[in-house]
């Protein structure tokens, strides 16, 4: 576009009579950057980083610095500085809110930079302001709406802080802001950065990410975000893979470094915290080399912005989710951003600067002025499709203009307050005002300032995704509200996002993946805890793919470790082999006893039935038949009856039988030495005398069992110590002592029995009934004392099973060595089984 002559001469007046107007009041000649301003009563003041970056700089410390230069006009902030002049004028234009109040503003470029900003800052509260009637006076800016970044805020603010001049701040989100003790009069209508790393910890949770990598700026905003954000997620369980920061000017081999790390990771999610004139350099290094396949999240810096959300780097960042700042459509501001006028009064320099810009013309030219509107153009200047920050400017003018309105009206809020005077308006008067803004917009938002000077925390949470060849578009997938209940906060439809190449599948982003069931994460040693290797569970225990958890008692782990089943119980049945054969052999030891008895029963008359005392020998085959059946009892599940029937029935029976064999064997050795002259012995070992001994010494241990059951009997016991995978069903001994005492007392008589036999050994052969005892009490003892071992020693249901051995193994000694050899001689040498052959052997003697 060409500018006409006369335009540009009407230009130049314009320019040249609004200095020569304000010449005598306007003050800032000091600042480099250019001013948009109009008077009115209250003048409040607008900082916007209008140019983007600041022009570096050279000093020499020789010759005097000159003029600082800025560069990167950022059509997106210079509708925030449009947005807010236009707000001014709604308030202007409404009767019911500053009636007989006029704001003017000045509106000030801060470049991005620090020092321009505290330089800004410095030169607001020190230049007079010209007063209603056109002269000079002590009229000053009682507030500044601004900054845009949360490191230029707190510079500012602390400059401020020293003259008690409130700040409001449309974009500046760091939590450090929140600290009142260092930021007393700092205001702000977008929410603290706790609120969104919460909320953004939340968001990479709900989606099941455990791995991640994080970006963010080197300034306040970028390093406090990241940190909440590290401290939030962690708890949550999830793990930063690594940590990018990006200078304020990166070089080119920073850029690479930074993208290699990025590329190389296995965290296929990226949380970036920074606003997008930090983050583009990254984003266009990462595009030049082709990075794709990462899920970004976008802190709301940037989730809205079209210079990163471009058609060249959705390639990149395509599916980019993040959060964004509540947004608002706000009637008849695109008409006014598209009526800028470079010729219009009051003089707005940026807006030639806009002008020359958007349609490539210079107003030195002589060229005619052509037709050509902003309406026919499109840009991020005057597209009102995602006013987000814009809304914020909205919010903190509102909130002032409330304040005021408040304040000149003498209206004392819930805190107490002051009237003030447009003409002498202190700073100080207009906190506590603010403290106590409380409004319901036009757009039905409630507008009120927390004891932090914050706004509640609530996002829209954006999704960017494109059609077959449209521009991004935001599309608006949740959203998150601190003010709700907390599993309410945090609404995601998840149906509604696009991801990373277009996919619907939530991406995967884990250092390690999930580990079956069956096995429990080992962490990797110098590793994070979401790094770890799959090992499986031990015997025991089960897992659901997080921890091996031991089963309970009754309980033992399957096959693949991931559930308990009922232990399998053991004990000596009826159904193993083992224990039938067991059952199976003492039943034929009863057999054969039943089969001595009948034997001998047939041939009591005979000589050698009655030379070895019948009636003892009947009552001993009638013990060791107990003995044998006593065996049984042993097998099967163990019960109360069963345990105490096992030890009293062996207790019993055994003193019966050995107190026969001791009878049997005193009764051998007093016969012969009864042969001797004079001796009498003999008459005191009767039939009488032998019942006697045999009632008296198994009555001994009836009273040992009787005490012992009426104490401390034998009870059944779930053995789960001796193995961990099964439960052993024996029975307990209940009184160790007094089972001591019975077996002690099986050996003591056992041993005398032996000790008697042993002496009456070398009696005649055919009366010698001592020797088959001898050799019946050596098995006995043998088998007695290698039984101690052999049961301590075996597990489980083989304890029971050695038992039983012992016992039949004992019974069928006495069996075999006591009357195998006179049944033998009843049945097939009857000759032998007379009284002269008996008579006839001890003649020879």
């Amino acid at each position: 576009m060409r500018v006409h002559p006369s335009s540009t001469l009407a230009l130049w007046a314009v320019l040249l009579g609004s200095g020569a107007q304000l010449e005598d009041c306007k003050r800032w000649q000091d600042l480099d950057s250019k001013v948009v301003h109009k008077g009115g009563t209250v003048v409040l003041g607008g900082m916007f980083p209008i140019h983007s970056k600041g022009v570096e700089v050279e000093y020499t410390f020789r010759t005097a610095p000159g003029a600082s230069h800025c560069r990167g006009f950022n059509l997106r902030v210079f509708r925030w500085a449009q947005a807010m002049v236009f707000f001014i004028e709604k308030i202007n234009k409404d009767s019911s809110l500053l009636p007989d109040v006029t704001l003017g503003y000045r509106l000030y470029d801060t470049c991005g930079t620090v020092g321009m900003s505290v330089r800004t800052a410095m030169s607001v509260l020190s230049q007079p302001l010209k007063g209603t009637e056109g002269s000079c006076g002590s009229l000053s800016i009682p507030l500044i709406i601004g900054d845009s970044g949360s490191t230029l805020s707190m510079a500012i603010s602390r400059t401020l802080n020293l003259f008690k001049v409130p700040l409001v701040s449309y974009f500046a989100s760091c939590a450090c802001l929140s600290d009142k003790h260092n930021f007393p009069y700092f205001f702000r209508t977008i929410p603290s950065d706790m609120n969104q790393a919460d909320a953004l910890a939340r968001l990479v949770r709900h989606f099941g990410w455990s791995w991640v990598g994080t970006v963010g700026a080197d300034d306040d905003y970028g390093r406090t975000g990241i940190d909440m954000f590290t401290a939030a997620v962690s708890k949550l369980g999830v793990c930063v893979a690594y940590r990018v920061t990006i200078p304020k000017l990166p070089t080119k081999d920073r850029l690479r470094e930074m993208v290699k790390t990025i590329r190389e990771s296995t965290a296929q999610v990226i949380v970036a915290f920074a606003i997008e004139e930090d983050i583009q350099p990254l984003i266009q290094e990462i595009v030049r080399q082709n990075v794709t396949g990462k899920q970004w999240v976008a802190s709301e810096a940037w989730v809205t912005s079209t210079l990163i959300s471009t058609q060249e780097n959705f390639v990149s960042l395509g599916g980019t989710i993040g959060f964004g700042i509540r947004r608002a459509e706000i009637p008849e501001l695109k008409h006014f951003l598209e009526n800028i006028d470079p010729l219009a009064t009051p003089y707005n320099p940026f807006a030639r600067e806009f002008w020359e810009m958007q349609f490539e013309c210079s107003f030195n030219t002589t060229v005619p002025l052509t037709s050509t509107r902003i309406g026919e153009t499109d840009s991020i200047y005057n597209d009102v499709s995602q006013l987000r920050v814009t809304y914020n400017v909205h919010k903190a003018v509102y909130s002032v203009a409330h304040a005021l309105h408040h304040l000149l009206g003498c209206q004392v809020g819930p805190a107490g307050g002051h009237c003030g005077d447009p003409q002498a308006l202190e700073p100080w008067q207009l906190v506590q005002y603010l403290r106590d803004v409380n409004y319901t917009n036009s757009f039905g938002d409630t507008v009120y300032f927390d004891r932090n000077g914050d706004p509640v925390g609530s996002y829209d949470i954006i999704n960017w995704q494109r059609g077959a060849s449209g521009p991004v578009k935001y599309v608006t997938v949740g959203r998150f509200d601190a003010t709700l209940p907390f599993d309410q906060q945090l609404v995601v439809s998840q149906g509604d996002i696009v991801w990373h190449g277009g996919k619907k599948e939530v991406p995967v982003s884990v250092c390690s993946i999930s580990c079956p069931k069956g096995s429990r994460k080992a962490t990797r040693m110098g590793q994070p805890v979401c790094c770890y290797d799959c090992v499986a569970c031990t015997e025991g225990t089960f897992s659901n793919a997080t921890e091996c958890t031991p089963c309970p008692e009754d309980f033992w782990s399957n096959v693949k470790r991931d559930s308990c089943v009922i232990k399998e119980t053991e004990f000596l049945s009826y159904a193993d082999a083992f224990g039938l054969a067991l059952a199976g052999t003492a039943i034929l030891g009863t057999v054969c006893t039943a089969g001595a008895a009948s034997i001998f029963l047939r041939h009591r008359h005979t000589p050698l039935v009655r030379a070895n005392n019948s009636e003892l020998s009947f009552l001993l085959l009638l013990a060791l038949a107990l003995c044998f059946l006593c065996a049984l009892a042993f097998v099967g599940r163990p019960s109360v009856w069963s345990c105490r029937l096992r030890r009293t029935s062996f207790g019993l029976s055994f003193a019966l039988c050995l107190s026969c064999l001791l009878s049997k064997t005193m009764v051998v050795l007093m016969a012969f030495r009864s042969t001797m002259p004079g001796n009498q012995t003999a008459r005191w070992f009767g039939p009488v005398q032998q019942r006697l001994g045999v009632f008296f010494c198994t009555a001994l241990q009836g009273v040992v069992c009787a005490v012992w059951l009426t104490t401390a009997p034998p009870y059944p016991v779930k053995n789960t110590w001796l193995y961990r995978d099964r439960i052993i069903l024996e029975c307990h001994l209940g009184s160790v002592v007094l089972f001591c005492c019975v077996l002690g007392y099986i050996g003591g008589l056992a041993g005398f029995c032996f000790l008697l036999a042993f002496l009456a050994r070398k009696l005649p052969d055919n009366f010698n009934e001592a020797k088959f005892i001898t050799f019946s009490m050596l098995i006995f003892c043998a088998v007695w004392i290698t039984f101690i071992p052999a049961y301590v020693s075996s597990p489980g249901k083989f304890t029971v099973a050695v038992e039983i051995f012992a016992i039949l193994a004992s019974s069928f000694g006495v069996l075999l060595c006591i009357f195998a050899p006179k049944c033998f001689i009843i049945i097939f040498m009857p000759q032998k089984n007379s009284k002269k052959q008996l008579l006839s052997k001890r003649t020879t003697k």
